[in-house]
């Protein structure tokens, strides 16, 4: 199987009720976690490819002061979960 190359470009990401300060901590957290997931498992079923004009990725639901890391984290499973879940 050859790889694919996927570009994946997050125009704007709405976060309530987080720290301004750690907005950064959480955006890379969800790239990095967005990567792993594409890498290790691929487009997820039911991506029927091309582009997403808007994806709304759901509530995530988190624990008072969770780290930036983890809600990156939870974010990102979410947004992977969305793509699934079609245009």
């Amino acid at each position: 199987m050859t790889p694919r190359r996927i570009s994946l470009h997050i125009d704007e990401l709405v976060l309530h009720g987080v720290s301004p300060a750690h907005r950064e901590q959480v955006g890379e957290a969800v790239r990095q976690e967005l990567s792993r997931l594409l890498a290790t498992q691929g487009l997820p079923q039911g991506f029927s490819g091309g582009e997403v004009a808007r994806l709304d990725a759901g509530a995530v639901r988190v624990t008072p002061h969770a780290a930036p890391q983890s809600l990156g984290a939870q974010v990102a499973r979410a947004v992977y979960s969305g793509l699934g879940r079609g245009k």
